[in-house]
């Protein structure tokens, strides 16, 4: 930060506290107008602001100020003592330190003229310079860059780097440009990562890092299921349906990826068994209210996802004594066997709600009569469902039956599904296009 006369660092960081302290924040009472104008300079201060802390923070962190007073690194200390994540904590350090290196963006930001997230990406740009660009060029290069952020967001700034190098040192530019590709390759490569992490609600988060084509291997096969996961005619009747976002239907087009790769068996072999889903309850449970069930984690699950889990998967009673002690494992049951499936996919064809066109090969075997309540393992109480509808045809016993879609098999074998009396007060059975004779 360059030295002037006037307020020291010290009683400027004073002094803002203390204004912050006593700063009120209604205001109705200004004009629309007004208060946009005020958002506008509240944000160009914060910008501002943040310029004057990683200029101090480069300060601290070149003078070795944590490892003199604590014996540790800058990174350390704010993680331990002001409670950042260590990614949080480095990624501020290394702003702090680029800014220092590319004073005129520095400058800049602490002036206002651009935003701290302009200035992140314009430092991005910048440390992909060639390293013997030399100092003219590369301060023609901060100066450009600078320039460009009065008609560039961070978003398109961080991808200008090739348009940089044409601009301040064409002689290069192509060759640098191809060694830039092939370093973010490399970087790409050893920073390639996926995590998963229990939020404590449910839910669990998924983070990631690709390579771009890895990735679009990925986002291509994800969003093309995602396309087919729309809702049908008949179920657009019914208000009580959702209708999913596209970040949705791509997370359920993600869960369905991973089905499909189970349901092939294709996924290889860990820990001497193809990988599976472990649900966990007791027996009496299980026939009853389906209360109680988890995964093998401790997950809880929902009497509905229990229930779909039952429909169409291996049981293997395993008998426990007192303090869980395992006194006998049964051997796997079956409950479709390949021959039901077979006939149900020659039958059904795929997905049996009217409208869906999931193939056969996408679909669950569904228990019409719930195999808790002792439905039988036969064509005659089974038909074959998509995720979502199987989800939506599932019985619910805490609802009126004429409240629910329901499915039966009518006397000519073939599926009908029954819309709830809010959709259809009549409840007229609906058969899927495929079961309907020609006419004519």
């Amino acid at each position: 930060m360059s030295s002037r006369a006037g307020v020291s660092t010290v009683d400027f960081a004073a002094a803002v506290s203390g204004l912050l302290d006593a700063v009120a924040t209604d205001v109705t009472l200004l004009t629309d107008r007004k208060q946009l104008d005020l958002v506008a300079e509240l944000l160009t201060v914060q910008s501002r602001l943040s310029g004057v802390v990683h200029a101090v923070l480069s300060a601290v962190d070149r003078a070795g100020a944590a490892m003199s007073a604590h014996g540790v690194p800058t990174v350390s200390w704010l993680a331990s003592e002001l409670r950042y994540t260590r990614t949080q904590a480095s990624a501020m350090v290394h702003q702090a330190n680029d800014l220092y290196r590319f004073a005129q963006i520095g400058d800049a930001l602490r002036e206002g003229r651009i935003n701290d997230r302009q200035a992140t990406a314009v430092t991005h740009v910048l440390r992909k310079l060639p390293a013997d660009l030399g100092t003219q060029a590369e301060s023609e290069a901060q100066a450009t860059m600078v320039g460009f952020c009065d008609t560039f967001d961070s978003h398109h700034l961080a991808g200008l780097s090739r348009h940089l190098l044409e601009v301040t040192a064409p002689e290069v530019a192509e060759e640098a440009e191809a060694e830039r590709i092939a370093r973010d390759l490399r970087d790409a490569q050893r920073d390639r990562h996926l995590t998963f992490a229990d939020n404590g609600h449910g839910s669990t988060l998924i983070k990631g890092s690709l390579p771009a084509a890895d990735a679009a291997l990925l986002k291509a096969q994800i969003d093309a299921l995602a396309h087919q996961m729309h809702r049908t005619t008949l179920e657009l009747h019914d208000s009580g349906v959702e209708q999913p976002s596209w970040p949705q239907r791509r997370a359920d087009a993600l869960v369905e990826l991973a089905r499909r790769i189970a349901i092939h068996q294709v996924a290889p072999k860990h820990g001497g068994d193809r990988p599976h889903v472990v649900v966990t309850i007791t027996y009496n449970d299980l026939l009853g209210n389906c209360h109680g069930a988890g995964l093998a984690d401790s997950t809880g699950l929902t009497p509905g996802q229990l229930r779909q889990f039952a429909c169409d998967a291996d049981i293997l009673p395993i008998v426990l004594g007192g303090p869980s002690e395992v006194l006998d494992v049964g051997r796997t049951q079956r409950l479709v066997t390949p021959e039901i499936r077979h006939a149900l996919h020659v039958r059904d064809h795929g997905c049996v709600f009217p409208g869906c066109n999931r193939p056969a090969t996408d679909c669950d075997a569904h228990h019409i009569v719930p195999w808790r309540h002792k439905g039988p393992t036969s064509l005659a109480n089974l038909c074959l469902l998509c995720k979502h509808h199987h989800n939506l045809l599932e019985p619910n016993p805490t609802r009126a039956p004429e409240l629910q879609w329901q499915i039966r098999i009518a006397t000519d074998g073939v599926p009908e599904i029954i819309p709830p009396c809010y959709v259809d007060k009549h409840r007229r059975p609906r058969r899927h296009q495929r079961f309907r004779e020609p006419s004519g």
